[in-house]
């Protein structure tokens, strides 16, 4: 803690009233900044629940309001992520596969998952946010 030239440190201290502190940061380097006086903001926050009414106003508010509200179950989820997923060409067997098609197949495989090379399933993302929504 660097002292403030501005005032004497331990009088401040013990001058402090409700709701007021004295603080110092640390700078990019990690070295402790020069003490200020501050007012800290009093938690909003009780004990007990909410109303009916107390919390739809705070869903309402939310800026993700709009975005959520629909129940997704892991057939729409696995829907979308296929709509999404960039349709390549088929390629014959004497052509090297297009760059663009290695990257679909790579995408799905991240997005949907995957069968190893010993029948073993591995997950892909839709399916660990689907566990994930639906705790399984």
């Amino acid at each position: 803690m660097r002292a403030n030239p501005a005032f004497n440190t331990e009088e401040a201290i013990q001058d402090l009233g409700t709701g007021e502190a004295v603080i110092s940061f640390l700078d990019r380097k990690g070295s402790p900044s020069v003490v200020q006086k501050c007012l800290v903001m009093l938690p909003e926050s009780r004990l007990g629940p909410l109303t009916a009414e107390e919390r739809n106003k705070l869903i309402k508010d939310s800026a993700l309001y709009g975005k959520y509200e629909k129940a997704a179950t892991r057939g729409s989820i696995a829907k979308q992520a296929l709509q999404s997923v960039v349709k390549t060409p088929g390629k014959t067997s004497t052509e090297k596969p297009a760059i663009g098609s290695v990257i679909g197949k790579k995408v799905k495989e991240i997005l949907l998952g995957a069968t190893g090379p010993r029948g073993g399933k591995h997950d892909g993302l839709v399916q660990k946010a689907a566990k994930i929504v639906t705790k399984n």
